[in-house]
């Protein structure tokens, strides 16, 4: 397996079913809210998560919050977060990992 995967499987949302979904999604996580969720798909730039109760909504943890010593979070890891912005222009809901806050502090 590579170290790095798109999100791809039968329990990633659809892109079209995100951008349907995305008022929604706004509407039910926003800033500050609390998630839980499973890593979908890793990058160098950060990992895919898909957020628990909000099927059709695909987040975000990027790099610039994580800390340098440490490391991505693997596929399948169960990773929990703040909401702390919308990506409106590709429909992502970028969150900051509990992890990496905490070893930051």
């Amino acid at each position: 397996m590579d170290e790095y995967a798109w999100p791809t499987g039968p329990d990633v949302p659809a892109s079209d079913e995100v951008r349907r979904s995305w008022a929604a999604t706004v509407a039910a996580l926003p800033v500050g809210t609390r998630i839980t969720g499973e890593v979908i798909g890793r990058q160098p730039f950060g990992v895919f998560i898909r957020i628990d109760g909000v099927p059709d909504a695909v987040a975000l943890a990027e790099i610039t919050a994580m800390p340098q010593w440490m490391n991505l979070p693997g596929l399948g890891a169960l990773v929990s977060g703040e909401v702390f912005w919308h990506a409106t222009h590709n429909h992502q809901v970028r969150v900051r990992l509990d992890e990496w806050r905490a070893a930051g502090e």
